[in-house]
């Protein structure tokens, strides 16, 4: 089948035999396409519907046969169940790769604004239910995540530094609204950010069906729905669920601490040394291979432990900039906190933040006639940063001090009240993390209220005052 085809393939399957109201590569797709599955065959139980899903997409690697053995001999898949057309469906639609196109197949768009790798998660889930031990789940950090990141920090070694990233490798769907062909921005390697994001979430999940095996679900549509689909409240996060996908890198770093993340990593390092025969190829050093793993596993703890998820300009569909971006001079030493205005209230959705950064967009460019969104960052209430003019562009957020700084400002009024405490720990420790540890913002950064600066209420009385007990806030 020509690759370039199989975003229309994977529409035309779903709508023609499923129900009309299914789109394309969106996990709401998977959900539907699973509680199909689970209907077409009663009494099925989770980890055979997870082997055989495998089984359908030809996922199998001397990786996975290595803790879940071959599946020719697992008499499990047997007893699946699939109408051809879902079948086809699942061979285009599941298995990970990376066309010479640049698109990247097996990917879906989750309702809280991020791209997720299949496989890994299908594998994170196989661990979880295969377990009969919470504490020890056999293959689940290997094959969720440590043997992917072990695997593109070698590669990354051999390539060009210039030329392709050592882990995250983004990208962007052609469209959100009707998502159907994923293309990476650059090289790719061989951790995308889709394959973290999945890894991440086969890992917690799994890691969540291992604990709870007396009382597992009966369809793992439901547990992915309550997982991906948690609609929040008017508090945001505050008072949601743990086990929501919008806690991804929160429940990631409790679930794995950073010396069990190393010693992972270790693992994994020995086990590909063993079985990728191209790792062998490279005839390097064990001394030499073990720096450059810490120090990709580095970057990976900066880039998905201390950063916050941020949202970037493609994927809540930014217009284009204006001209030629001035850079910024870096790094620098002031963070100034703005609040909206308008949009006059919290955002708690991702396509609700995505239509509010449209809308500001529109106004500075189209009434302002500023080049872009002035804001550097912005805080919605759904557990996202949205990338404004990012960490390289001088922003038009603080007149008179707009290359001194980064503005970042929170969706909503608060002359009477504040963001919920998510919103602002997502800006006043992770962000200002983020921006410190990957030398953007001094270490000894300073915060101002932008009404300190300019002539003006924001970020209004109550959030000034709030902040104003911040550790960094400074008078002028």
């Amino acid at each position: 089948m020509d690759l370039r085809l199989r975003g229309i393939v994977f529409l035309l399957l779903v709508v023609g035999g499923l129900n009309e109201d299914v789109h394309t590569k969106h996990m709401d797709t998977v959900i539907k396409i699973l509680a199909t599955i689970e209907a077409d065959n009663p009494g099925l139980e989770p980890l055979d519907l997870v082997i055989g899903l495998r089984k359908a997409a030809g996922i199998e690697t001397p990786f996975i046969q290595n803790y879940f053995g071959p599946l020719s001999d697992d008499s499990r898949s047997t007893t699946l169940v699939l109408k051809p057309e879902i079948s086809r469906l699942i061979t285009s639609g599941i298995k990970h790769e990376v066309t010479g196109l640049g698109l990247e197949e097996g990917v879906v768009l989750t309702g809280d604004g991020f791209t997720v790798a299949l496989t890994p998660l299908l594998l994170g889930l196989e661990a979880g239910l295969r377990s009969t031990s919470p504490r020890r789940v056999r293959g689940l950090y290997p094959l969720t995540l440590t043997n992917t990141l072990v695997r593109s920090f070698l590669h990354h070694s051999q390539s060009d530094p210039s030329t392709s990233s050592r882990v995250g490798t983004a990208g962007c769907w052609n469209s959100v609204k009707d998502p159907q062909e994923f293309t990476l921005s650059g090289v790719a390697s061989l951790a995308t950010d889709a394959l973290i994001n999945g890894g991440m979430d086969g890992a917690i999940l799994g890691k969540r069906l291992a604990e709870t095996a007396n009382s597992r679900p009966v369809k793992l549509s439901s547990f992915l729905k309550r997982y991906y689909n948690h609609q929040l409240t008017e508090t945001g996060l505050d008072s949601a669920p743990k086990l929501i996908s919008q806690r991804r890198r929160t429940n990631f770093q409790k679930l794995v601490n950073l010396p069990l993340l190393r010693k992972q990593v270790a693992r994994s390092l020995s086990t590909v040394q063993k079985l990728d025969k191209t790792i062998r190829q490279l005839k390097m050093e064990k001394k030499n291979m073990e720096e450059i793993v810490n120090q990709g596993l580095d970057e990976f703890i900066h880039t998905y432990i201390d950063c916050p998820p941020i949202v970037s300009r493609c994927m809540w569909e930014a217009r284009p900039y204006k001209g030629t971006p001035t850079m910024l001079k870096l790094p620098l030493s002031y963070l100034y906190i703005h609040h909206t205005y308008e949009p006059s209230k919290p955002c708690l959705t991702f396509a609700d933040c995505s239509r509010d950064m449209r809308s500001m967009q529109r106004y500075h460019q189209d009434s302002n006639g500023w080049d872009d969104i002035g804001y550097s960052f912005v805080a919605g209430s759904d557990g996202n940063i949205y990338e404004g003019r990012g960490w390289n562009w001088q922003g038009a957020h603080t007149k008179g001090y707009n290359s001194k700084g980064y503005g970042v400002s929170f969706i909503g009024d608060y002359t009477s009240s504040l963001p919920s405490k998510s919103a602002m720990d997502l800006v006043r420790n992770q962000l200002a993390k983020c921006a410190t540890g990957g030398g953007r913002l001094v270490s000894n950064y300073i915060i101002h209220g932008h009404r300190q600066l300019v002539s003006t209420s924001c970020p209004g009385n109550a959030f000034y005052t709030e902040i104003r007990g911040w550790p960094n806030f400074r008078e002028v």
